[in-house]
């Protein structure tokens, strides 16, 4: 059951802006078609430039706002025997999809599809957009209006797989947490996934995340030469293949509560290639 979320904390607008960057992601993903019933978009909207002097965080306000819409959203969703496929937007989602998956479900686990570990805080975000720490966020060691927003924690941290990431160097470099700092057993970035094979890989997210889990893909998982139309682009990344072959049996598993999708720049897509390769990437996936 496909959901917009329709927010981008990179420039953070006023009210009154023309909509941008991921925040065009919703509708262009339905224009090229999303499997499912379609619940359309959630008034929601990240506003705000300065950094919260409390907690650090970007857009504070709206992101409580938005982190309180998805959550009861989603938890709505799955109460009315409904799977969400949340379209993003940016990660920032993320922590209030999960909250409300767990009011209704009980204990998850998580996929984590990303290029980034996402684990800063407000003060050792270099930038403060909350799409920095979701994954900090839902272990119960993010910002602390943050975490008590959702509760803490929302998903143990030992029933978390991260998948593709490479930013481990720069954000040890900016004080980041990382995975063996709160109990994370799976990072697995690009080469370890080339070493070890996509289906061992898969296979160790499943069972990491264990009988009730839900999948996050920030598309900047995969290389910047293969998905240029996202924010922060990096080599080194997945190949679309290499993608749908980790994602396939997760998709598949009846273990599977919810997806969601992030980071997708419609406007940094003026051929509509990668579009069109996420598009079809959902299709195969659920269609």
């Amino acid at each position: 059951m496909a959901l917009g979320v329709p927010i981008d904390c990179i420039g953070a607008p006023g009210p009154s802006a023309e909509p941008f960057g991921c925040e065009l992601a919703p509708r262009a993903l339905r224009e090229l078609g999303i499997p499912g019933e379609d619940r359309g978009d959630l008034a929601v909207r990240l506003v705000g430039t300065a950094r919260d002097k409390r907690n650090g965080i970007k857009a504070w306000p709206a992101v409580a706002t938005t982190t309180s819409a998805v959550r009861a959203s989603v938890a709505s969703v799955i109460a009315d025997g409904g799977r969400p496929l949340l379209l993003g937007g940016c990660c920032t989602l993320l922590p209030g999809a999960l909250a409300g998956a767990r009011d209704t479900l009980g204990p998850i686990g998580l996929a984590y599809f990303d290029g980034h570990l996402d684990m800063y805080d407000g003060k050792t975000s270099p930038t403060g957009e909350p799409a920095d720490m979701p994954i900090a966020v839902i272990c119960g060691a993010g910002p602390r209006d943050w975490v008590s927003e959702v509760g803490r924690p929302v998903v143990a941290p030992s029933r978390i797989a991260l998948v593709g990431p490479r930013d481990r160097e720069e954000a040890i470099g900016l004080k980041s947490l990382v995975p063996e700092d709160v109990g994370i057993p799976v990072e697995a970035t690009p080469d370890l996934i080339r070493s070890a094979g996509t289906d061992v890989v898969a296979a160790a997210a499943l069972a990491t995340a264990g009988q009730q889990f839900w999948v996050h893909l920030d598309v900047d998982v995969l290389d910047e030469s293969v998905f240029p139309a996202t924010d922060y682009l990096m080599p080194g990344g997945l190949t679309i293949d290499e993608l749908t072959s980790l994602l396939t049996p997760l998709a598949a598993d009846p273990g599977l509560i919810g997806f969601s999708v992030a980071c997708y720049n419609p406007e940094k897509d003026r051929s509509g290639d990668s579009g069109k390769a996420l598009a079809e990437l959902l299709g195969t996936l659920f269609g």
